[in-house]
């Protein structure tokens, strides 16, 4: 009885919003055709994969010898691997800690800012470079930090000694940092502006009336509303903590600072892609897989049981 209710209810439902639904279609699509269809790849972590085996690579996959999990064990057992896995872990860790609580400090400041010209102005002037691509930004850094760069010049002006910011694998690290953050700061503190503007303003006038000032009204008012959109974001950045940004990292980075800027990402595409090695290109982006879902699932679990709040 209850099932032929639902199934009445979402059908009338359907009949009501069928145009909503069908806003979905192009997504599904999309989805349908570079997530789903690729997912037969899978199996080439199993296999030895000779595309040359038969007439299509989507047939060499079939023709091709089942080795189990030959490829896993192979990569795990490379010291190149080890090293990729560890810079991923360690570059992913430091843009969580410095860089995920940048986006709420920026918009809870910026919602004090009473003047909503220079808000504004400012909100559009850090947004920018948001929509630049990370080679146009890797141009930027790289005539600023190299070593006839603006930065290095200043620094012999003073008297210092120059620092090879892109060379030298004590510091490279932090460049990454600091561009990702320079980059995507102002873009992702764009939904924490949503979530304080769906606050409740009658919260802000009784605690203002209760003699609370500005910065304990965002400690007590603003930032547990924002809570929940936190929770939220965090668990979907842990869950690509496994991806330290193939895109910055491959337009910055050099074999000069392989040591400590070699990720996953990148080792993905130089195995792959750039020796051919499908098969164990295949195992490791599989392995990372894998890991993301075990850590979304993990973060997810200790959110509900400690705070009570999910994402499911």
């Amino acid at each position: 009885m209850r099932i032929g209710t639902n199934t009445r209810s979402f059908t009338q439902y359907f009949k009501q919003n069928y145009d909503m639904y069908l806003l979905l279609i192009p997504a599904l699509v999309y989805i349908f055709i570079f997530n789903i269809i690729p997912l037969q790849g899978i199996v080439l972590a199993f296999k030895d994969y000779n595309m040359f085996i038969a007439d299509s690579p989507w047939k060499s996959i079939g023709a091709s010898e089942w080795v189990g999990f030959k490829h896993f064990i192979n990569v795990f057992a490379r010291s190149d691997f080890k090293r990729a896995l560890s810079n991923t872990i360690i570059i992913s860790a430091y843009k969580i800690v410095f860089l995920f609580p940048l986006p709420i400090i920026f918009a809870v400041l910026l919602n004090e800012v009473r003047s909503i010209k220079f808000q504004k102005g400012l909100q559009t002037v850090v947004y920018l470079p948001h929509f630049l691509s990370w080679t146009v930004i890797a141009g930027i850094f790289i005539s600023l930090l190299g070593s006839t760069g603006v930065v290095n010049a200043a620094l012999v002006n003073l008297g210092f000694d120059k620092v090879k910011f892109l060379m030298d694998n004590s510091v490279f690290r932090e460049v990454l940092i600091f561009t990702a953050g320079w980059k995507e700061t102002g873009w992702n503190s764009i939904v924490y502006f949503a979530a304080i503007a769906g606050l409740d303003q009658e919260c802000y006038e009784a605690a203002y009336i209760d003699g609370a000032g500005r910065f304990q009204r965002m400690w007590y008012v603003t930032l547990p509303g924002l809570l929940p959109t936190v929770v939220v974001l965090l668990i979907i950045r842990v869950g690509a903590f496994m991806s330290a940004g193939f895109s910055q990292i491959f337009a910055m980075y050099n074999p000069t600072v392989y040591e400590s800027a070699d990720i996953i990402d990148t080792f993905v595409y130089r195995i792959g892609l750039g020796k051919m090695d499908f098969s164990t290109g295949t195992a490791v982006g599989l392995f990372n897989s894998l890991i993301g879902l075990a850590l979304v699932l993990f973060t997810n679990r200790i959110s509900k049981k400690l705070i009570g709040r999910s994402i499911w």
